[in-house]
C-alpha cells in the first residue's frame, strides 16, 4: 500500500503543479486592442487605401483606409480565377476543354470592352481552357473571362452569383461583383482587406493557378502581351504574383507577393494616380515589411511538445502537439520576448483518449499581448487499461481525496 501511495502521490502532484503554474501564468496575460509591436516610422503612401499583411498569420502590418469601398478593376479577375479553380477541382471542366466563342465574347460586338484588356477573341473560334486561363491572367482579357464564364456557368449572371458565393465563403465581407471582368459597374465594389485574402485564398487554395500568375507574357494568336506587373522583373524583391488592374474610376490597382526565406508577405494599393507610383509604392510597402518583421516557425503540426499524464488508460501518459503549423511574426530580434502558456482544460483526464481531441490550449504572448491561440491535441489514441490499472487509479484517486479533505 506504501509503494501504491507513493506513486499515486507523485503522479498527482505533477498533475497539480502543472496546472497551478498554467493558472499563475494565465492571469499575466493582458487582452488589449493597442498595437502589440507599436511600430514607428511605417511608409507614407498617397494611394487611396492600402494594406501589408503576412501571408502565414493573416497579420495586418499596416494600412491606411483599407476597409474604405473602392472599385476592383480588374483585381476583380482573381475571384473569376478563384472559381474556374473551384470548376477544375470538381472536375466540372478541364484545361484541355475547348470553348466555342460566342457575340458576347467578341471585343467588336461589345462597346463595352471598348479600349480595355483583351484576347481579341472571334466569334465561332474554339479556344481551350487552359489558353483561356492564361489570357485572363496575363492578358487581362475580358473577352476570356466571359466565354470561359459561360462556359462553366451557362452565361455570366450565373457565374457572378458564384463568385459572390465564394467571396463570402473565403471572408470578404465588404465586396460585391457584379461582372466577371472587374469593369466599372455600378454596385460593383471591394476594399484593400478584401482583396488581400481574396489573393490569400487564391495562393493557398489553387496554388497551381496561382502559378500562372509569375509568368511575364503570353503569345496568343501571334500576338504577345506582357504581365502588367512590373515588380515581377524586379530583381531586389522575388515577387511571384499576382495582378494589376486600372479603370477612370479605380485609378491604378495592384495586388502583389513577394516570399523572403520562410516569409510571404502580400500588398495591395487600391487608387493609386500612375502606373509607375503603384510600382513605386507597393515596393516600398514590401520592403519595409521585410526589413521590419520577421516570420518564425517555432512547431511544427504533430509535432510532440509535452506528455502530459491521464487516469484509467493502457498507459499512464499522453503526448500532445498541434495539428497547424505554428507561424508568428514578429518584429525582428524580439524572439526572446515571446512566451508560451500551455492551458489543460481539466485537471484530471481519464482514458479513453482519441487522436485529435482537444485538451487545452496553447498561447503566444508578446509584450503581454497575446499574438496566437492554438489548440493543443492529443497525437495519439490512449484506450482503457485493464481492470487491475483502473482499479489501482480509482484507489489512488480515493487515497489522494481522503488525505486532503
Amino acid at each position: 500500500m506504501k509503494k501504491i501511495y507513493k506513486k499515486f502521490n507523485k503522479f498527482f502532484f505533477k498533475i497539480i503543479k502543472l496546472i497551478i503554474t498554467i493558472l499563475l501564468l494565465h492571469s499575466t496575460i493582458i487582452y488589449a486592442n493597442e498595437d502589440i509591436f507599436n511600430v514607428k516610422l511605417q511608409p507614407n503612401i498617397n494611394a487611396k487605401s492600402y494594406i501589408l499583411i503576412d501571408y502565414n498569420t493573416g497579420m495586418i502590418l499596416t494600412e491606411k483606409n483599407s476597409n474604405k469601398i473602392q472599385k476592383p478593376a480588374s483585381l476583380a479577375k482573381i475571384m473569376t480565377s478563384y472559381v474556374i479553380g473551384k470548376a477544375l477541382a470538381k472536375k466540372k471542366l478541364h484545361r484541355n476543354d475547348f470553348v466555342t466563342i460566342s457575340k458576347n465574347a467578341w471585343a467588336t460586338g461589345n462597346t463595352e470592352f471598348n479600349g480595355s484588356s483583351l484576347m481579341f477573341l472571334k466569334v465561332g473560334d474554339r479556344i481551350s481552357v487552359k489558353n483561356l486561363i492564361k489570357g485572363i491572367i496575363l492578358q487581362s482579357g475580358n473577352d476570356a473571362c466571359v466565354a470561359i464564364a459561360e462556359y462553366i456557368s451557362g452565361n455570366q449572371q450565373n457565374f457572378v452569383k458564384l463568385m459572390n458565393f465564394y467571396a463570402k465563403k473565403i471572408g470578404l465581407k465588404n465586396t460585391i461583383f457584379k461582372n466577371v471582368h472587374g469593369l466599372d459597374e455600378s454596385g460593383q465594389y471591394t476594399t484593400a482587406q478584401d482583396i488581400a485574402i481574396m489573393g490569400k485564398s487564391l495562393i493557398r487554395d489553387f496554388p497551381y493557378e496561382y502559378a500562372i500568375y509569375k509568368e511575364k507574357s503570353f503569345t496568343f494568336n501571334h500576338i504577345n502581351q506582357k504581365n502588367r506587373n512590373l515588380l515581377l522583373w524586379d530583381k531586389t524583391l522575388h515577387v511571384d504574383g499576382i495582378k494589376t488592374g486600372h479603370t477612370k474610376d479605380a485609378g491604378y490597382n495592384i495586388i502583389a507577393s513577394a516570399t523572403k526565406r520562410n516569409m510571404r508577405l502580400i500588398v495591395v494599393i487600391l487608387g493609386d494616380k500612375t502606373e509607375q507610383d503603384r510600382k513605386k509604392n507597393s515596393k516600398k510597402l514590401l520592403n519595409w515589411g521585410f526589413e521590419t518583421f520577421r516570420t518564425i516557425h517555432p512547431i511544427k503540426k504533430y509535432q510532440k511538445i509535452a506528455s502530459i499524464p491521464i487516469l484509467y488508460g493502457r498507459q499512464s501518459y499522453v503526448r500532445i502537439g498541434i495539428k497547424n503549423d505554428v507561424y508568428l511574426t514578429i518584429i525582428k530580434n524580439q524572439e526572446k520576448k515571446i512566451k508560451i502558456l500551455y492551458h489543460i482544460k481539466n485537471n484530471k483526464i481519464f482514458a479513453p483518449i482519441y487522436k485529435n481531441q482537444i485538451l487545452g490550449h496553447m498561447t503566444f504572448i508578446i509584450n503581454n499581448h497575446v499574438i496566437e491561440n492554438y489548440p493543443l491535441i492529443a497525437l495519439e489514441n490512449v484506450s482503457k487499461g485493464n481492470f487491475l490499472v483502473r482499479f489501482l487509479d480509482y484507489i489512488r484517486l480515493l487515497l489522494n481525496k481522503w488525505i486532503h479533505q
